[in-house]
This record gives C-alpha cells, structure tokens and sequence, in this order.
C-alpha cells in the first residue's frame, strides 16, 4: 500500500511538472497515469483500454457538444470584429479613466457569453495595451485584470454561466446552471469588487514608486522583454479567429477577414458586440425555466437513451441549444459574410478538440487513480477532512485543481471520483444540492490558477509579461480572493439558512 502511494505522488509530481514546462497533458496525463499502474502492480493495457479510455471517451461524448458550440461562438465573436466591439464599447461607457474597470468587465461579459479565456486574452489584449499605455496605468497588471475577468466570477460564480465549469456538476447533482443564483451573484459581486479594490491599490503602489506602463526594477531602470517574447518573427505572431496578434505587446496587427462595412459608432459597437451574448444568456434562461417545462422527454427513460432524465440533461442542453443559436444569429448578423462564417465553423471546431480531449485526458488520468486500491485510503481522509459537505468539497475541489492546473479538470476529477458521496453526505446533512453545485464550481477556480495554469501562462504570454513581473497579482485575484470569498459566503450560509 506504501509503494501504491509513492506511485500515486510520483505521478501527481510528474503530471504538475511536464504541464507546467508545456507539454499537452493529452500526452502527459495517459504517462503519469502509467506511473500510478506500475508502482502498484496493476496491468498496464488492461487499465489503459478499460479504464483510463473509457472514462476519456465519456468525458468527451457527455461535453464535447458544449465544448464545440464554445469554440464557434467565440471563433465567430473574434472574426466578425464583435468581440473586439464589445471592448470597445464598454471602454467608450466606463471611460479611458476606467480603464481598468473596463478591462475586466469587457473580459469578464465575453467569458459569461461563452467565449473560452485564451480567445478573450487575444482579443482583450490589444484594447487594453493602448488603454493601459494612454493612462498610465503599469503593464505588469494586465495579466491580473484578465484573469480576473476571466477565470474567477465570470467561470464558476455567475448563475446561468455557459462554460463547462458550470455544467460538470449539473450531472451529479441534478441540477442546471442557475443553481443557487443568491450565493452565486453575491460571490461575484464580493470576488468583483475586492479584485478591483486590490488592483487598483497595485495601480497606485506602483505609480507612486514611479512605475507607468514599463515595468521598471528597484532603482527606476525600464525591465527589458524577456529573452523569447517579443521578436519580430512569424513566432511572435498567433492567428485567432482571422486575426493576428502579437504575442508581446498584443498588439492588434492585420485583419485577415474584414467585415467588409464600414465601422458603426462606437456605442452601436457595443450594443452590436452584446448582442450574441445576451441571446446566450436569454435562451439559456429561457429554456431552464420555461420551455424545458412544456418538454416531453420520457423516452429518455428507455434503455437506448441511456436510462436517464431531462433534469440530468439539462445542465449540458441548454448552454449548448443557446451557444448553438447565438452562432445563428452572428452569422445573420453579417449576411455580406456569410459564406466566410459558414467557412469559419470549421475552423472553430478545430478549437473545441485540444481543451475537450485535454480535459477528458485529466478524467481519465482521475479514473485510474481512482481505481487503485490505495484509493480508497486517499477518499476516506477526503471525506473526514471536516463534518460538512460543502467544505469537503471546496478543500478536496480545490487542491486536485490546483495539483492538476486545471479548473475544469480538477472538477471532474472531483466529481469523477467524489461525486456520489459528496451528494449522499449533503443529502443526509440537509445541503441544498443546488448551493453543493456552485461551491463546488466556484472552489475550481482558485488553487487550478497556480503558476503551471495553462491560462495564466498564456495570459502571461499574450501581456508580455514574466511570473516575476505579473504573478503575484494573478495569485491574489484568482487563488487568494476567491477562496476569501468562499470562506465568507459559507460563513454567511451558516448564519442565514437558505442564502442560496
């Protein structure tokens, strides 16, 4: 039992440590999988085809829909110029005083509409580099304004949010994305204005210091790019939704897909970048509350259909049905291009298949480990880490998404492994399922955004920045804050029963 935990630890140590120098975890989670085996003598192909595949495939065949209308939809809202609209407006409504405010609502309302966080940096990025360089407001804290745009309310907190770390739990706790919307939009609220609050006091700490939009060092000398980031080269250039980004400055440098119209104002720009994003929101809700009632759905019930029910279904349908409409309409939007958008769809697919199978790759690396006998031991000091579900699930959540370096991971790994009996010890304690489900969401964005992150290091990338320069202002926005906001929504969920 020994020598199959060392394995275990070993392969969780290989898993954070290839992730972290760059290498796809589609490869990386099948070889630390294969760590864990050896180490406990279990049959290497018997548990590669049998459990490791199986529990891939299942991950894909449950999500991939979602995952694929997320990717064309934000394929689409980049091509078309309305993701670039959207910033633009909400700078032209805030103000270039409030820049950084703007930043992170623009980011913070495409990650809500669906777009994925690595398609919201690219766009983001050069909006922000000309108002963070106009206002002088220092560089170094560009990573954190997108990250917490991206990878903290806006993902996990929001009720009715489309993204995937909204919909796992949905399929273990009978539940649908606007599941405890009180506690969701308080949570948001907290985590949105103590991020604010910590980058704008960064912003005045550092500018008293003498620091503008170049970083500078102790002695007030301009930090030079790194070494890597910033050459003039093809590598420096990433190709998004036909557009060409710089990855130092994130500059905006050609369009290769113009709308072919001239440019409204810059207020019909924004309500023009809304748009899709309000039909996501609108038609989720609308099918959650309304439509799905009038619905039909007992043949689900039958052996060929999986056995199941609308109300396990729904979770996953619904953001799906609304990403899949609200491409409809941005192709409607731009008849003179429709052709090009029907050309585009698939080049937005091809989005959806790295982060699906990367995620899927972490599912079945959890499945292997979960079915180690030495799992057993690691389940049971998970479950007695406390009396009360909810903080089960948070610690348990959150450190697996932080050993993993992903939120989505993480939380299907949680779920994969955990899942069953953390509804049962809620069940029996009285625990809303529903407030089960938005903790549990909200708990993967927090440790996941450690420095081996895949989105952190891109966002880092996108900025031209360095761990050194950005990171603690990432760390404090997306791990420190949003468990401060846990521990304190919980607290209050103590004190007034039924918050969600």
């Amino acid at each position: 039992m020994v020598i199959s935990l060392i394995g275990v630890v070993l392969s969780l140590i290989f898993l954070v440590v290839f992730a972290y120098r760059g290498h796809s975890v589609v490869v990386v989670g099948p070889a630390a999988a294969l760590i864990a085996v050896l180490f406990a003598r279990e049959p290497v192909m018997g548990t590669y085809t049998q459990i490791f595949m199986p529990a891939l495939a299942g991950f894909i065949g449950k999500y991939f829909p979602l995952f694929l209308f997320g990717a064309i939809f934000g394929y689409l809202m980049t091509s078309t110029g309305l993701a670039r609209y959207l910033a633009r407006g909400i700078t032209a409504l805030f103000g270039p005083k409030r820049a950084m405010l703007s930043t992170v609502i623009a980011t913070a309302l495409l990650t809500y509409g669906g777009v994925s966080a690595w398609v919201v940096a690219f766009t983001i990025v050069p909006i922000a580099t000309a108002l963070f360089k106009e206002t002088g407001i220092p560089k170094r804290l560009m990573p954190g304004a997108i990250a917490l745009g991206t990878i903290t309310f806006a993902l996990a907190a929001l009720p009715g949010s489309p993204q995937i770390h909204n919909a796992i739990p949905t399929s273990y706790f009978g539940t649908n994305t606007y599941a405890a919307p009180v506690f969701g939009i308080l949570s948001a609220l907290l985590m949105l204005v103590a991020g604010m609050a910590w980058l704008e006091f960064r912003i005045k700490q550092l500018q008293r210091g003498g620091e503008r939009f170049e970083p500078i060092d102790a002695k007030g000398n301009v930090i030079p790019t790194p070494e890597g980031i910033g050459d003039t080269g093809d590598e420096a250039s990433v190709d998004i939704g036909g557009e060409s980004f710089d990855t130092n400055s994130g500059g905006h440098l050609t369009t290769h897909a113009p709308l072919g119209i001239k440019e409204p104002s810059v207020k019909v720009q924004g309500m023009l970048g809304l748009l899709p994003i309000l039909v996501v929101i609108v038609v989720n809700f609308a099918i959650v509350y309304f439509f799905s009632k009038s619905w039909t759905a007992d043949y689900l019930a039958a052996e060929k259909y999986g056995e199941t029910s609308l109300k396990a279904l729904l979770g996953i349908w619904s953001p799906t049905i609304a990403l899949a409409l609200a491409v409809v309409v941005i192709i409607a939007m731009f008849p003179s291009r429709v052709s090009t958008s029907l050309k585009e769809l698939s080049e937005g697919a091809k989005n959806a298949i790295l982060p699906c199978f990367t995620t899927a790759s972490e599912v079945g690396y959890g499945a292997v480990i979960a079915a180690l006998a030495v799992f057993a031991v690691i389940k049971n000091n998970m479950l007695g880490i406390a009396d009360n579900a909810l903080v089960v699930s948070t610690v348990s959540t959150a450190v697996i998404s932080g050993i993993t370096g992903s939120s989505s991971g993480g939380l299907s790994i949680t779920m994969e492994t955990l899942g069953e009996q953390l509804a049962q010890l809620a069940t029996e304690q009285g625990i809303s399922l529903e407030l089960m489900h938005r903790v549990t969401a909200m708990a993967s964005v927090s440790f996941d955004s450690l420095p081996h992150n895949g989105a952190v290091l891109t966002m880092l990338m996108v900025c031209g920045m360095t761990h050194r320069l950005s990171y603690k202002d990432v760390a404090v926005v997306t791990i420190i804050i949003p468990l401060a906001t846990l521990a304190i929504m919980l607290g209050l969920n103590a004190l007034i029963p039924g918050l969600s």
